[in-house]
Order: structure tokens, then C-alpha cells, then sequence
């Protein structure tokens, strides 16, 4: 495995190799710089995670690790047990993993990997897929950039950060398994 600074990349590497997924970790440590393209003017762009190799289609993800914690018995306003699952990113995120998609060109799709980490074994009917990594519990779900920029909207303008509401992330969310093994 290779060096990962937070839980969250290396529980999704766990999985990776669990699954015997073939793919490369990205090194965080090198910003990357490239000519000046239309979303990054100062020619660097964010890192993601992952390229995840399969015959038809080849993944770009990156790793956002949220924390869930488990139902307290009480109803959110949305009527569900589990609370809302925090789906934000930043515009960099959104900026350059378009970019990443652009450059590496077709056969390659961008995702981002929502990977929740539980302070307890979720019950199975909260998640569709969870494992463990470390005597920790995850749960992930992934969202395709281009679905996630369709519903976007900002969440705050001075963290320049968005999200897409809890309904839309219910529906074009999917368990990360769907979509790494139906191209593998």
C-alpha cells in the first residue's frame, strides 16, 4: 500500500485490494502543474486519489471521508433514522477533478467517493455496503462528478464549498461496488 496521510484513503485502499480492484494511488505529495487550462489559471490542480482500472470503464476518484454518526432513535425532518449523510466538496475539488476527467481524456470517468466513517457497525438496512479497516466501520457511496454537478448548489461562499440536497444524494448515489465492478 502506499503512504496515505488520512484513514479515509487508506480504508478506501483496504477496500480496493479487498476487492482486488487493479489500481494506482495517487501521490498527494506532488502538486501537479500543467498548462493553463480553462478552470486553473495559476497551472496546478488538486490531486485526487485513485485510478481504478476496468475493461470498459476506467476510474478518476477522490476520497471524501465524512464522519456518520448512528442514529440517536429520533426522526430528522426528512423522516429518516440516519440523519443527513454530508455530501459537500469545494470548487477546487469540482475545478480540477473536471479537469483531471478532460485530460485523461475517454475511458475515464470522475468520481467522488463519500467514504463514511461510524463510530459503530451500522445496522444493515442503514447502508447498502459496509467493511471495516483498523477497528473502524465504513460505509461508502460514490456519485459521478457529471451527476454531481448537475445538482449542485453552493453551500458556503467563504469556504467556497457545495452540496447537493439530501434527496438528489439519495438518488444518484450508489454503493461503490455497483459502479467499480460493473467495469471490472
Amino acid at each position: 500500500m502506499a503512504q496515505r496521510r488520512f484513514h479515509y484513503e487508506q480504508a478506501f485502499e483496504h477496500y480496493l485490494r479487498m476487492n482486488r480492484l487493479p489500481y494506482i494511488a495517487v501521490d498527494e505529495a506532488k502538486k501537479s502543474l500543467i498548462q493553463p487550462c480553462r478552470s486553473r489559471e495559476d497551472g496546478t490542480l488538486k490531486s485526487f486519489d485513485f485510478v481504478v482500472y476496468g475493461p470498459s470503464e476506467n476510474q478518476l476518484v477522490d476520497v471524501k471521508g465524512r464522519k456518520c454518526r448512528l442514529p440517536s432513535g429520533r426522526r430528522s425532518r426528512s423522516g429518516s433514522t440516519i440523519g443527513r449523510l454530508e455530501s459537500w466538496v469545494t470548487q477546487d475539488d469540482i475545478d480540477s477533478l473536471t479537469e483531471w476527467e478532460l485530460l485523461f481524456g475517454s475511458g475515464f470517468r470522475a468520481y467522488f467517493v463519500f467514504l463514511y466513517w461510524c463510530e459503530a457497525q451500522p445496522p444493515d438496512a442503514l447502508f447498502q455496503e459496509i467493511f471495516s479497516f483498523k477497528d473502524r466501520w465504513y460505509a461508502p457511496r460514490a456519485v459521478a462528478l457529471r451527476e454531481y454537478v448537475k445538482y449542485m448548489r453552493p453551500r458556503s461562499a467563504k469556504w467556497k464549498t457545495l452540496s447537493i440536497p439530501t434527496a438528489a444524494f439519495r438518488e444518484i448515489s450508489m454503493p461503490v461496488g455497483d459502479f467499480l465492478t460493473k467495469s471490472a
